[in-house]
This record gives C-alpha cells, sequence and structure tokens, in this order.
C-alpha cells in the first residue's frame, strides 16, 4: 500500500495518473494547501518542501522499513523502476524517456506553473512577467509538438515521460494557449485523455485543472 499525499494541482495529478496507469493500490490523503496543510509537521516529515505530490511505500522492493519520498519525477522513476513497468529497460530508451522527464520537471512544469499564478493568482495584472511566461510556455508546447510529429508518444511506448507532460496541458487555456495551434500535441492529448486512467484520475476534479471526461467514459477510482 501507497500512502498518497496530494492536492489536485498538475504535479499532484501527474502522480495519481502514475498510480491509475500502474494500477498500484494507494490511500490518497488531501492535503488542502489553502488550510496551510503542506506546513503540518507530520507532512514535512515526509516532504521537507512543504510540497505535494508525497509518497509513503509501505512496501519497498528492499523488504526494509518505508520509503518516504517527494518530488513527483523523482517519485514517478522510483516506482517505475519498482514495478519494472512505463519505462524502458534498455539504455538508449531509458535515456530517452528521462530526458523528458526532466524536461517536464525542469521546463514545462514551472513555466506553465509561472503563467498560471499570473493569470489566476497574482493580486495585479503584471504585464511584463504575464508576456514572458505566456511566450516561454507557448514555446514549450512548440517543443512537445515538434517531439509528437510522426509518434504516438513522447519517448517510444507510452511511459512516464507521457503521464509527467500530460496534466501540464490540461490547463492550456488558463496557461494562454491555444491547444488547436499544435496539431501534433491535440492529437497527443486526445489520446491521454481518453485512457482509462486518465478518466479515473479527473474524475471529481472541479478546479480550473480539470476537464469534461468522455460520454463513455467509466467514473471509476480508486478509493480515496
Amino acid at each position: 500500500m501507497i500512502d498518497f499525499y496530494f492536492a489536485p494541482t498538475p504535479n499532484g495529478l501527474k502522480l495519481r495518473l502514475f498510480l491509475e496507469e500502474a494500477q498500484l493500490p494507494y490511500r490518497a490523503e488531501r492535503v488542502h494547501l489553502s488550510k496551510g496543510e503542506q506546513f503540518r509537521p507530520e507532512f514535512l516529515a515526509i516532504s521537507p518542501n512543504n510540497k505535494i505530490p508525497a509518497i509513503v511505500d509501505h512496501e519497498p522492493r528492499d523488504g526494509g522499513a518505508p520509503i518516504a519520498m517527494f518530488e513527483s519525477g523523482a517519485i514517478m522513476l522510483y516506482l517505475a523502476e519498482k514495478i519494472g513497468r512505463l519505462i524502458p529497460a534498455d539504455v538508449r530508451g531509458r535515456a530517452e524517456v528521462l530526458q523528458w522527464l526532466f524536461w517536464q520537471v525542469s521546463g514545462l512544469g514551472p513555466m506553465g506553473g509561472q503563467i498560471e499564478h499570473f493569470n489566476l493568482y497574482a493580486t495585479e495584472q503584471v504585464p511584463y512577467a504575464i508576456e514572458r511566461y505566456t511566450r516561454e510556455t507557448r514555446r514549450l508546447f512548440g517543443v512537445l509538438d515538434r517531439r509528437l510529429l510522426g509518434r504516438e508518444f513522447i519517448a517510444g511506448e507510452f511511459s512516464i515521460a507521457d503521464i509527467a507532460c500530460y496534466p501540464w496541458i490540461v490547463p492550456h487555456a488558463v496557461l494562454g494557449q491555444k491547444l488547436e495551434e499544435f496539431p501534433d500535441l491535440a492529437r497527443w492529448f486526445e489520446t491521454i485523455r481518453a485512457r482509462p486512467a486518465t478518466i479515473r484520475t479527473y474524475a471529481g476534479v472541479d478546479d480550473g485543472h480539470a476537464h469534461p471526461a468522455p460520454a463513455a467514459a467509466s467514473s471509476a477510482r480508486h478509493a480515496s
């Protein structure tokens, strides 16, 4: 069993999507960021950077004591290696996936997070910041669009690279982007959007990071 500490942000949904795709049993505990629950001592003991998501793996591969982890990219890599899925075993395939995973956590996520902040939460309009982060997010959408030309998924087979990037494309309107301007990215987005694990992940998510599920989708989800 995995204790999963989350909020319905792109990074929280990223790890929830991984857990659903991997079909790993987990117990979800909502961390209410607006109430400051990320600063509780018991949460800081798991996530010293006071950020979600975080996990405690009660069944680590070495059979030892539970392992607590923070940082979404590190958690996904740890769990993918644990289950032997969603990351290639061969050197070249693994290197390809890791490049795009690191690209997401160092670029797409931080830049998307900045423009989301200035568009939704800033107490005053800051035109320079809005223009700067909208432009950089557009550039990153373009990088991913070009990468997906002639490819079904980002790095060979479906992997943690796709899982990491998808939740940061979901709020594209909030990020100031028009998905129709990126045709290969839009095609990939609809492919991931229709996956059963994605539908379960976003079922009941009612904030700006959600999107409507396909009409024929099942609403089944893990207990939380």
